[in-house]
């Protein structure tokens, strides 16, 4: 019987795991190995991923690799002969880890930390699964402020702090999450790097989630065999007690070798302890350390001995990697520790070596099995002869508060709608809620604009500070509250584990884009940012996934367009902006989809990696976390706006003010013939007068540097209804996309009522202004083509690097900006030109 085969409510146990590569891998590591018990909790609402729990956490598997595991049901398991995986059905023995506890040799062991490192000052590695809490740890400690979510992939680059404790000075570097040290995906990879070379750490600081020991101690086990000294964080303890469970973790550290610590990351509690466990290891006083070695069978074990020996004698490696730990990675089959070994001399004598044990091994497996199974048997099997001995889990219900939660958000027919339902309100409220406080900022920088204006005299300086700075700021600064109100969403969403639910239910759908299911919590994140979001790809096992979601994450609608969206639904669509709003960001998803569907049928047509996703329990989101979350997205966006936004005003502004024609010899004219011609009202005259200087403004600004620049562009753009004010406005916001509107703001400046633009917004400005032939300028297809095209065309400058780096070369950061550009003007040409036969 498969996997696939069950219902929901079906308990089964593993047989085996089929096929080869790096899901079967994967699978086995997050503990589908022999001998274990799977649950079937419920299917997506599309009938595909479905929701297993397995070692008392949640994980999803698409129904095609689900066929790959072969089990049987709980109630037959007494009936049906269970055929053996060689020699793993004996490692769950109640002694198997105090039975393999021995001693490594000496030339395997770390030298002393003092001979690498200066006195009084530890290098910290802090590493962990994902959503073991490790991220609240190291804020508490260093005082940081990453942001911490409830999936995988918020830490997506390493973080460094520093704080002190007695009288040393610690480092602490917060590394990505990670189930285990084989470099599935480039963080992964990135941490084995970091742990291995000559960043070596001082001390492993791993913490772990108590309520889920048996899964995080798998990466433990290898942190121990890499010969890297370890202290565990018992994290969420106070979750696992209120569980009824308990731990004798004192024993369990003299059965591993490593000292062990409870504590609660989000409130600090247990942190001063782990700390004085960290200065006695390193110190050297702390009589729990100690070294292991878990015996890999009779058939596994003499081949890593016999390698292990080998490689001390034959090979000078320039890092303290020990022997036994290259050994048992050769025999696994490691694509990177094979290369590695390769580069050193007399490396290839080495995998000789490791190809003629691995030819005599297959000799007695079954053709089910192979090295690298086995090995991930044992090293589980080690870790439940532990737990067994240490171990008592209280009998509760098999229904959980997450099992409650997910039986609704995740239902088959409600999961969906709740979904957009949640999409709308963040959107709605986006505009609704945002627009009071951006009212308030928005009469604080007139009022800010009219007193630099009372007070300063005359001349281009004052126009350069009044019209250029606060002006071109200005006019982004008010869109601030609206950021922050999306944030707020997003982290709700993360903090509580929404999210990876939303990945779920998802993945049937972006499967079908050629995306892998945790593509979609980068796209969702690219609703905030797209640079995080481009860094967040790199959770993506599968390299074609992850590259196909690069160059479609741009296309989700950043904070940096809502300026934009914002001002020109509020302007054209007032009744209803929150809808338009609500499409722009549709019409994002849409495209993104197509996109992804095209590029995986002719760029990347290689089969992805199957999806596997933990979906870790519900916690209620902290109000010190999301407001965390939001202040860092908030001083990121001022940071930006005190630096491109701010030399971006600047220069638009010189280009627009360059060369200057004040149009005095018009304006005495007029004011001769006026005085002169006694017939005409005041209101008459006012009127003649304000006419004339819209005329000045915009000769000034068609014969200036940005206007001959936007006239140069405007015929490319003139199919899409663009003249070259917005032609100049897209050509500016290919730095930062709010200089679209920072742009826009200084090109309508100077309209002849000073007092009027104090108090009046941009959109109101833009909805009146009129051509030399008196027509509008705008409309509402016009608007409309306007927003599409900010939200397709060239990713920001930042975002453009972000693809560069994350990608490896840049050559698919000149594709981005290419495909974009195109891609905005063919979809802006269809909503113009079809909009113009229907509509007018």
């Amino acid at each position: 019987m498969r996997l696939s085969d069950l219902h929901t409510g079906d308990r089964a146990t593993i047989i085996r795991v089929e096929g080869r590569g790096v899901f079967r891998k994967r699978i086995l590591e997050m503990g589908f190995v022999h001998g274990k018990t799977v649950t079937v909790l419920h299917n997506a609402p599309l009938h595909d991923p479905v929701y297993y729990r397995i070692m008392d956490y949640n994980v999803s598997l698409r129904r095609a690799d689900a066929a790959r595991i072969e089990v049987v049901l709980i109630e037959s398991a007494d009936t049906v002969d269970i055929p053996p995986e060689t020699e793993t059905t004996v490692m769950h023995a109640p002694h198997a880890a105090s039975a393999d506890v021995l001693s490594l040799p000496t030339d395997e062991r770390l030298s002393p930390p003092e001979t690498r490192h200066e006195a009084h000052r530890i290098r910290v590695a802090l590493i962990g699964n994902p959503n073991c809490g490790k991220t609240s740890i190291f804020n508490r400690a260093s005082g940081a402020h990453e942001h911490v979510g409830n999936y995988s992939g918020v830490t997506v680059e390493a973080k460094e702090g520093y704080f002190r404790h007695g009288n040393y000075k610690i480092e602490i570097v917060d590394l990505p999450g990670s189930y285990s040290l084989s470099p599935y995906s480039p963080e992964e990879l990135y941490i084995r790097k970091y742990l291995s070379e000559e960043t070596r750490p001082d001390i492993v600081l791993n913490v772990v989630d108590t309520c889920n020991l048996e899964r995080n101690l798998y990466l433990t086990l290898q942190l121990k065999e890499m010969g890297l000294p370890v202290v565990i964080a018992l994290n969420m303890y106070d979750e696992f007690e209120r569980k009824g469970d308990s731990l004798d973790y004192p024993s369990l550290s003299a059965m591993l070798g490593i000292p062990m610590i409870p504590t609660i990351g989000r409130t600090g509690e247990g942190l001063h302890e782990l700390f004085d466990a960290l200065v006695s290891v390193y110190e050297g006083t702390n009589t729990t350390v100690r070294d292991i070695r878990i015996h890999y069978g009779s058939i596994i074990e003499p081949a890593v001995e016999s390698l292990a020996k080998k490689i001390t004698q034959r090979l000078v490696l320039p890092y303290a990697l020990p022997a036994r730990y290259l050994a048992v990675k050769l025999i696994e089959g490691d694509k990177e520790i094979s290369r590695y070994i390769g580069e050193q001399p007399k490396g290839q004598f080495i995998l000789s070596a490791r190809d003629f044990a691995l030819h005599n091994i297959d000799e007695y497996l079954t053709v089910a099995s192979d090295a690298e199974s086995i090995i991930t048997d044992h090293r589980y099997g080690f870790i439940a002869g532990a737990l067994r001995e240490t171990y008592t889990s209280n009998n509760r219900q098999p229904k959980t508060l997450t099992d409650k939660i997910d039986n609704i958000v995740t239902h088959q027919v409600w999961g969906f709608p709740i979904f957009i339902l949640f999409m709308f309100i963040m959107f709605q409220a986006t505009f609704v809620v945002g627009s009071y406080p951006m009212g308030w900022i928005e009469t604080l920088v007139g009022w800010v604009g009219g007193l630099a204006e009372s007070l300063m005299p005359d001349g281009s300086f004052k126009d350069l500070v009044v019209d250029g700075i606060i002006g071109g700021v200005g006019g982004v600064i008010v869109f601030l509250p609206n950021i922050l109100i999306l944030y707020f969403f997003i982290s709700l969403m993360e903090d509580s584990g929404y999210m990876a639910r939303a990945a779920f239910i998802m993945d049937k759908i972006m499967h079908h884009m050629g995306l892998h299911g945790k593509s979609f919590i980068p796209l969702i994140m690219g609703f905030g940012c797209n640079v995080p979001a481009i860094m967040a790809t790199r959770t993506i096992e599968s390299r074609q996934s992850r590259m196909i979601t690069m160059l479609v994450t741009p296309l989700m609608s950043c904070s940096a367009r809502l300026p934009v969206y914002l001002l020109l639904a509020g302007a054209f669509f007032p009744q209803s902006a929150g809808l338009v709003l609500f499409g722009m960001y549709f019409l994002g998803i849409l495209l993104a989809v197509l996109m992804a569907r095209l590029f995986k049928r002719t760029l990347f047509r290689a089969e992805d990696v199957p999806f596997v996703m933990e979906l870790p329990p519900y916690r209620m989101p902290t109000s010190r976390s999301v407001v965390v979350h939001m202040w860092s997205k908030a001083a990121q966006y001022l940071r930006k706006m005190g630096s491109i936004i701010l030399l971006a005003s600047v220069a638009i502004w010189f280009l627009s003010y360059y060369p200057h024609y004040s149009g005095e010899a018009e304006l005495s004219a007029l004011s001769t013939q006026l005085q002169e011609n006694i017939q005409l009202t005041e209101e008459e005259k006012q009127a003649k007068t304000e006419e004339l200087e819209r005329q000045i403004h915009i000769r000034q600004q068609e014969e200036s540097y940005i206007g001959r620049i936007g006239r140069a562009v405007q015929p490319a753009l003139a199919p899409l209804g663009f003249d070259w004010k917005m032609s100049v406005s897209l050509l500016t916001g290919m730095a930062a996309k709010e200089v679209v509107v920072s742009t826009l703001g200084v090109i309508y400046t100077g309209d002849g009522d000073d007092s009027e633009e104090a108090t009046q917004r941009l959109g109101e400005r833009i909805r009146q202004d009129r051509d030399a032939n008196g027509n509008p300028t705008f409309s509402p297809l016009v608007a409309l083509g306007l927003m599409a095209f900010v939200l397709i065309y060239f990713p920001c400058i930042a975002t453009v690097v972000a693809i560069g780096r994350e990608s490896g070369h840049w050559k698919w950061a000149a594709f981005s900006i290419i495909y974009s550009c195109s891609l905005a003007w063919i979809v802006t040409f269809l909503i113009y030109q079809v909009g113009k036969l229907l509509f007018v």
